[in-house]
């Protein structure tokens, strides 16, 4: 074999070994996303470490839920696999993810805002779980976001005036939370090529109130039960008042009645 044909057979070996080896921040990505989640059922019985290791190649992925493109995770689709646990902030460490769907499980805990650095993030997928906290505002610097979607959970706090930033959302869903306070106008209507959100994406969190929701109902008094109440209990105080009057006039009238009873008896007779 001459000098070209060791080379050639050199630069094999070299392409076959970078192929082979997974990117180090995929690898860290994969290996603590599967620390902070349970898997009861054991659906994802080859996230073991030496998958990490090489979860991809090219376009093949050896990982389940997993979807690779040149060597690198772009999506991870884990849904209705009954997970527990929370999600792990090195899921940040995937950056060439564009899709994460962890819907209809049962994961807890906050939204980690370290999602902020999947800037090629387009789908994000969490809803159907448990998870509670806040709706991250640093989701707005993922630019490319075309779904949010996190309905069916425990959110609270109100909807971050910055998301009204991502351009290119289409879709966006937070109904049934327990979120407050007024929906972005960023967020309730979309024109021209964007999507249009509806109340279904906002209907189910009794303190959230604006456009396009209903009005709410007012969960105070009306100023009709103010004033009847006002008015019933001015009379009640002025019945009240009148019977203390009546009943002290009675009493002065039986004092005086005793009185002159008194004085009579103490009169000579003539």
């Amino acid at each position: 074999m001459g000098v070209c044909g060791h080379l050639v057979v050199a630069l094999l070996f070299f392409a076959a070994a970078v192929v082979a080896a997974a990117d180090p921040d995929d690898e860290q990505c994969l290996t603590h996303l599967s620390e902070s989640l349970e898997d009861p059922l054991k659906n994802l019985q080859n996230w073991t470490k030496s998958t990490f290791a090489n979860p991809c190649q090219g376009f093949t992925s050896f990982l389940q839920g997993a979807t690779c493109n040149n060597g690198r995770i772009y999506k991870l689709s884990l849904p209705n696999l009954s997970l527990k646990g929370t999600i792990s902030p090195y899921i940040s460490n995937c950056t060439n993810l564009q899709a994460l769907d962890l819907s209809s499980n049962s994961l807890a805990g906050p939204i980690p805002p370290d999602l902020q650095y999947l800037v090629n993030l387009a789908v994000l997928n969490l809803s159907s779980n448990r998870l509670s906290g806040s709706i991250p505002q640093q989701l707005a610097l993922c630019a490319y976001l075309n779904v949010i979607d996190l309905h069916e959970n425990h959110l609270s706090g109100p909807i971050p005036q910055q998301l009204g930033l991502l351009v290119r959302l289409s879709v966006f869903d937070v109904s049934n939370n327990k979120l407050s306070g007024p929906i972005p106008a960023s967020l309730s209507n979309r024109s021209g090529n964007l999507a249009r959100f509806n109340a279904s994406s906002y209907e189910g969190n009794k303190d959230l109130y604006g456009y396009p929701l209903a009005p709410m109902k007012r969960r105070g008094l009306s100023i009709v039960a103010i004033v009847g109440i006002g008015l019933g209990s001015g009379l009640v105080s002025l019945v009240l008042s009148f019977t203390a009057v009546c009943i002290w006039l009675r009493i002065s009238e039986q004092k005086l009645e005793n009185e002159e009873g008194k004085i009579s008896q103490l009169m000579p007779d003539y």
